[in-house]
């Protein structure tokens, strides 16, 4: 009994450490990694996936799989696009209409009185073998569904898929209903920043919601990959992955403040029309000025330094002072005197303004985008930066995809 004790109140602590730390995260894809990676840690889980309640729907919205996937590996899985019906057909569905948490012993064995029917498509096509499903609601204690988090095959001290122990059953839906809260905060703030881009549209039609959430993926994929060949801990890759997806989509809020004769206008801008154009960098720094936070202080720095080049030739350059009114735009910040994080973001923002339709152009193919990418790399790109975007490429595409307009 002392040692059963014992073994729940570790579980507690374990659960409320980690509660803590979701807590501290900002952005909703970062809170659903760490949210999954902790619940399969605490079920003994080789897999799971979380769905995100979208109206009546349930969005595919993050996967892990040690199984399958390399550790911290960028991976395409993470970009698939794909809703369910809120229904008892399905597993996850049920979860969701119910609010139940479904046990299942052996996926492929599911009795013929259960309403709900174990899809083996994705075994099939990946030759992975469900067993084990735990699928848990993310409801928070305002009772509001969030979605439904599914862990596939709990393992035993040998790696052996086995059923779900009865402690997992009795923690994971506390867990879940905590972690629905920290999920409830990163979905808001995404929309949070999402509308602010829409003030920024009313301005720019370039500035649409799909671009800024392109941008911010991207943006998220290449910092862990450069952050890993850096050999950055894991946790602060989390925690600046989490900050620099929201920043890089807040590069070009600035624009607000430019004129809708030069945002709207469909042809190339003249010189006095882009001296003006460039603004948009110090605008959109000086909403950042009060920095309260890590996010304040980088959508600072992407904000003002996303349109500086590596070899010295961007703007808007070393400014004495932002919020004075007559700036002189000169001596530009060149190689590392620019942010890794303004140089990340400025590689994501031309591609998706490249591979984009424009009203004075087309989406330009991927070969070209690729071949004017490498021409520019040491001029106006970070070598480093665009030798992993070329790794990751796959990713990328997917991104582009999963956010198309």
């Amino acid at each position: 009994m002392r040692q059963d004790a014992h073994l729940s109140s570790n579980k507690m602590v374990s659960i409320l450490k980690t509660i803590e730390e979701l807590n501290l995260l900002k952005d909703v894809d970062t809170i659903l990694d760490k949210t999954l990676y902790e619940a399969r840690k605490l079920a003994k889980a080789d897999a799971g996936s979380i769905f995100l309640k979208e109206k009546e729907t349930l969005r595919f919205s993050y996967v892990q799989n040690d199984t399958l996937f390399r550790k911290d590996e960028a991976n395409v899985a993470l970009y698939a696009d794909f809703r369910l019906p809120i229904s008892a057909r399905s597993i996850v569905g049920y979860a969701a209409l119910t609010g139940e948490t479904v046990v299942i012993d052996d996926a492929y064995r599911l009795d013929d009185s259960f309403p709900y029917r174990f899809n083996p498509a994705y075994d099939r096509k990946s030759g992975y073998k469900t067993v084990s499903v735990l699928a848990i609601p993310l409801g928070s204690f305002s009772e509001r569904m969030v979605g439904v988090m599914q862990l596939i095959n709990a393992k035993d001290e040998t790696g052996k898929p086995v059923p779900f122990s009865q402690e997992s059953r009795d923690y994971m839906p506390l867990f879940a209903n905590h972690a629905s809260l920290a999920l409830e905060r990163g979905i808001m703030n995404r929309e949070l920043i999402l509308r602010m881009m829409k003030m920024a549209e009313l301005r720019d039609p370039h500035e649409t919601g799909a671009h800024v959430q392109r941008v911010g993926a991207y943006s998220a994929e290449l910092y862990q990959q450069w952050a890993l060949i850096q050999g950055v801990d894991r946790n602060t890759i989390r925690r600046t992955r989490d900050v620099i997806r929201l920043s890089s989509m807040l590069h070009d809020v600035g624009k607000v403040g430019i004129s809708d004769v030069i945002l709207k206008k469909p042809g190339k801008l003249d010189e006095d029309e882009f001296r003006t154009m460039r603004w948009h960098t110090v605008f959109g720094a000086r909403l950042f000025l009060q920095n309260t936070s890590s996010l304040d202080e980088m959508s600072y720095d992407i904000a003002l330094n996303h349109h500086e080049k590596w070899n010295g030739a961007g703007y808007p350059g070393n400014i004495p002072d932002i919020q004075s009114d007559s700036i002189s735009m000169s001596a530009p910040k060149k190689g590392e005197e620019i942010s890794i994080y303004a140089r990340i973001t400025a590689l994501a923002d031309v591609f998706d303004a490249l591979s984009s339709r424009r009203s004075y152009k087309e989406p330009w193919t991927d070969e070209k985008i690729l071949e004017v990418i490498e021409q520019d790399s040491g001029t106006h790109f970070d070598p480093s930066i665009v030798e992993i975007f070329f790794q990751i490429f796959d990713v990328i595409k997917a991104i582009r995809e999963k956010y198309r307009e």
